[in-house]
């Protein structure tokens, strides 16, 4: 989705270098050019594991941060914040990503679906306070959305919920931040960063960048780049796979988890959650159960032709939850990593660009130091 590029020449100044050109990092960079900051994004070539490629779309706020209640005030903290991105966005690159926040349902097909998601969403509920939810039986399921299917016998419905084109996304990221004057690096592959007295050298395979601070949004990739500048980011991948149907005629008027009609009229079904490793091929079987979750929910769509499908390797930390972090040994040094790139992509560009700048840090952020997981790996016996 790179729109343009800048030719890498050695040792490019910028105040910070964001090493990852995807929604992560580009959210991150277009934040940080707002705030005034002279940027220099690496972005890696095609054959990188790409999470943005392969990204769903949602802005999802139901269910998040069960059982580490800071992430769901950090991913409402995000979704509140999506109008005022969208909107700059439409202003500075032209590009609709086409938001709507009208709320979203998750099916349950038996008794036990249901009951888990009430307690799933009353706990939240209980410790955040502003949470509204609804728990919808059938008849009420279908007075909002005639075409569910007889084997859906409820929903949880939240107005928190909405979605985006993740594509357009993207594209407008890399517009706006450019116009704002952001140098995006195409093709450059960060292989290792040199701490200095003053900032830091980012070491690329076509050339070196030098800026006063550096952020790691690689993904993957961060796992590698994180011990040259005193941080950690223990990610994994874990694949994800997407269907896509032909356009049809608008219906679905609301996101669901694993169905949604894109502003375009096609429908994306999804998704899979699989430990494979690296392996980011599709896979007959995992397809086929995706569409028949599709079909269970909505039967009108039995006959809807697919036209695409792929898969993509989201970013996962060892508790599910994102990683971000400022370099104790090397301060200016940070790391971010998630999962939810959409979701997250307006916190990214208003909250945690300003703490990159200078700002306090959001009161969530502590409790997503990658710190969390030293006790844990404390207790794994020596083999």
């Amino acid at each position: 989705m790179t729109l343009t590029s800048t030719a890498a020449s050695p040792d490019m100044l910028a105040d910070v270098v964001v090493i990852g050109g995807g929604l992560v990092g580009s959210a991150v960079a277009y934040g940080l050019a707002r705030e005034g900051a002279r940027v220099t994004v690496l972005d890696e070539d095609d054959g990188g594991f790409r999470a943005s490629r392969g990204n769903f779309g949602l802005v999802w706020i139901q269910g998040k941060g069960y059982g580490l209640s800071p992430y769901a005030r950090w991913s409402r903290s995000s979704a509140t914040r999506w109008p005022q991105l969208a909107l700059a966005l439409r202003d500075e690159s032209g590009i609709d990503v086409a938001l709507k926040q009208p709320g979203g349902f998750h099916f349950c097909f038996n008794d036990e679906e249901l009951a888990e998601r009430d307690k799933r969403l009353s706990t939240l509920q209980a410790e955040l306070g502003d949470y509204p939810y609804q728990m919808l039986d059938a008849a009420e399921v279908r007075a909002r959305i005639p075409q569910v299917g007889p084997a859906v016998i409820g929903a949880s419905y939240t107005p928190m919920d909405g979605h985006v084109n993740p594509l357009k996304l993207l594209r407008a990221l890399h517009t706006a931040m450019q116009a704002r004057g952001v140098r995006l690096v195409s093709s450059e592959r960060a292989q290792r960063i040199e701490p200095q007295a003053h900032g830091f050298v980012v070491h690329g395979k076509r050339g070196t960048y030098r800026a006063a601070k550096v952020v790691l949004a690689a993904g993957l990739g961060n796992r590698a780049l994180a011990p040259f500048v005193g941080l950690d980011a223990p990610v994994a991948p874990n694949r994800g796979q997407v269907l896509v149907s032909e356009r049809v005629a608008p219906f679905l008027h609301y996101p669901t988890l694993n169905v949604r009609q894109t502003d375009e009229g096609s429908l994306q079904f999804g998704d899979s959650m699989e430990e494979v490793g690296f392996d980011d091929f599709t896979t007959t079987h995992v397809l086929a159960d995706i569409a028949r979750r599709g079909v269970r929910a909505f039967p009108m769509l039995q006959h809807v032709r697919l036209v695409r499908m792929w898969a993509a390797l989201r970013v996962y930390s060892p508790d599910g939850f994102p990683i971000y972090d400022q370099s104790q040994a090397h301060p200016g040094a940070f790391v971010v990593t998630c999962h939810s790139g959409v979701t997250l992509a307006a916190a990214h560009a208003l909250r945690v660009a300003p703490w990159i700048m200078g700002a306090p840090m959001p009161g969530e952020l502590p409790t997503f130091s990658a710190r969390r997981f030293e006790h844990a790996r404390e207790l794994i016996p020596a083999h």
